[in-house]
């Protein structure tokens, strides 16, 4: 058994390396025909799904690849395996960029999905009422992490220093008073899950893409975060690219199939308030 799994492994290695150097002699020319977008299984790659037709109308094959986090689509656009991906919001490419020294861009803003608050055993009014004494479980990376502590401090549940603004980044450090509850800051792919095997009373701000990918439901929240106010805009979700490949032939055409009323109506249809697109036609 044991011979076997270090076979695997050693395989496994070699192909990794294998592709990772396909990757570095890659770039948004080598097949001019194909447009390749890193995201997110649900909405990201649901909503890509759509223009497929509309791409190939215009000449282009879109090669969706879906990714289960949010480094491994960043790091396969730098390193050129992808031509844009579409999973993230300004603030995080942002913050990724700066903490691994990457060189991606937002290039357009296509829908948004508000932050909602979800319990394991907890009922509309207790999270109403009782706002004190419960492990509340948050994405743990820069920019989400600051947006979570704002969808509670908006909700009574902690406060925030004076002033602070949602484009700082905050940590559960930050929180000036945790009014009695435990902030649990995890990997936001596993926020869902975790919350799932917690005690009951536990509440958790999820990303709207995690939380469709549970089969969590816009009515199944407690809260949502503030559709109205600056984090529509700021914490919209894009399409990035590398640096230099803003105005490729290949990423218009990829935005002008996105930026339709087609993809509009898909949205609205299929997600019902938990994903909004951000752009008119």
């Amino acid at each position: 058994m044991k011979k076997t799994l270090h076979g695997i492994l050693v395989a496994t290695l070699a192909l990794g390396l294998t592709l990772s150097a396909a990757a570095c002699g890659r770039t948004i020319d080598t097949d001019p025909d194909t447009i390749v977008v890193g995201a997110s299984a649900t909405p990201h790659a649901e909503i890509l799904e759509v223009i497929k037709d509309d791409l190939a109308a215009a000449g282009y094959t879109l090669e969706i690849k879906v990714f289960d986090d949010y480094i491994a689509p960043n790091t396969a656009l730098e390193e050129g395996s992808l031509d844009a991906n579409y999973f993230q919001h300004t603030p995080y490419l942002n913050t990724f960029n700066a903490e691994n020294g990457t060189h991606l861009a937002a290039v357009e803003k296509i829908h948004y999905e508000p932050f909602g608050v979800y319990g394991k055993g907890v009922t509309q009014e207790q999270f109403d009422t009782v706002k004190t004494g419960r492990t509340i479980l948050v994405p743990n990376d820069g920019s989400n992490l600051t947006r979570a502590l704002f969808v509670l401090r908006d909700e009574g549940y902690i406060e925030l220093p004076a002033g602070v603004s949602p484009e700082t980044n905050l940590t559960e450090h930050d929180v000036t008073d945790a009014k009695g509850n435990h902030i649990s800051p995890v990997q936001a792919e596993n926020v869902a899950q975790i919350l799932e095997e917690s005690d009951d009373g536990t509440i958790a701000v999820i990303n709207g893409n995690y939380a469709l990918q549970a089969g969590l439901k816009a009515e199944d929240a407690l809260a949502f975060e503030n559709a109205e106010g600056e984090a529509a805009q700021l914490y919209a979700n894009v399409i990035a690219v590398k640096t230099g490949n803003e105005d490729h032939p290949k990423i218009a055409a990829l935005l002008k199939a996105l930026k339709s009323q087609k993809v509009i109506d898909f949205i609205r249809a299929e997600y019902g308030g938990a994903v909004e697109a951000v752009f008119t036609v």
